[in-house]
């Protein structure tokens, strides 16, 4: 397994994301400028948290036009995983690989904090490891976390069972008030329809490891490795490199 992360100017998680994938996980990990155009050879790319180009205009909407994003935008397209973490998120969103926005929080403050999180979807790749609807702590940190589509967009994506975490209380309970940003039904996260491109507002990179407070982020990373494995791992050169 060798995986991609995937750093902009502004962004602050990209080390968390090498630190879960390399010590945590024990896999390959590389750093990739946002500027190269090369993805051959990797299993999965992470976008990271941060403030890539420091959230000008809003969240995502200059990363979205940085020359790798037309690779990533091939690599989804010929199977490969990609998984947008908060900033990454919306970064997926910008470039239409996720539908939706993230945009301001209800309260119009950033917010800092733990939450809990419902698995609804364990069948995607990197849900496996998950129990449907196991509760899971993993933090947040994010202005522009509200997660906001059409309702006919909503109904598609929610009868297409694509929500794959929801805010909820510490006993699975979804309500308004364990709702943290405003997110449409409580959402957290989203797969495309291929299942191999997922986007979450929380951190499941902080939580990698029990030390740091929670450990079921690593459960992530270690379905999505059994997925990979399970597919063959694409580093034979399989993968494309954007002209």
């Amino acid at each position: 397994m060798r995986v991609a992360v995937i750093t902009f100017p502004g962004s602050n998680s990209d080390h968390d994301s090498y630190s879960a994938v390399k010590y945590c996980l024990q896999e390959e990990v590389e750093y990739v400028w946002h500027q190269e155009t090369d993805l051959s050879g990797f299993d999965c790319v992470v976008l990271p948290g941060g403030f890539s180009y420091g959230d000008y205009l809003r969240g995502g909407a200059i990363a979205r036009f940085s020359p790798i994003m037309t690779t990533v935008t091939k690599f989804v397209a010929d199977g490969g995983f990609v998984l947008g973490i908060c900033n990454g998120f919306q970064v997926l969103t910008e470039s239409g690989l996720l539908p939706g926005a993230l945009i301001r929080n209800r309260s119009l403050r950033f917010l800092g904090q733990w939450t809990y999180l419902r698995v609804e979807n364990n069948k995607t790749p990197f849900t496996t490891h998950y129990t449907h609807h196991q509760v899971i702590k993993v933090p947040i940190a994010h202005g522009e976390g509200n997660f906001y589509v059409a309702d006919d967009q909503l109904d598609e994506i929610e009868s297409a069972n694509r929500v794959v975490f929801r805010y909820c209380d510490r006993e699975g309970v979804v309500s308004e008030a364990t709702n943290p940003n405003g997110s449409r039904n409580s959402i957290a996260g989203i797969v495309n329809v291929g299942q191999n491109v997922l986007g979450m507002m929380p951190h499941p990179e902080r939580v990698a490891d029990s030390i740091l407070g929670s450990g079921d982020g690593l459960i992530l990373f270690e379905s999505l490795r059994e997925a990979i494995s399970k597919r063959g791992s694409k580093t034979s050169g399989s993968n494309v490199t954007a002209a």
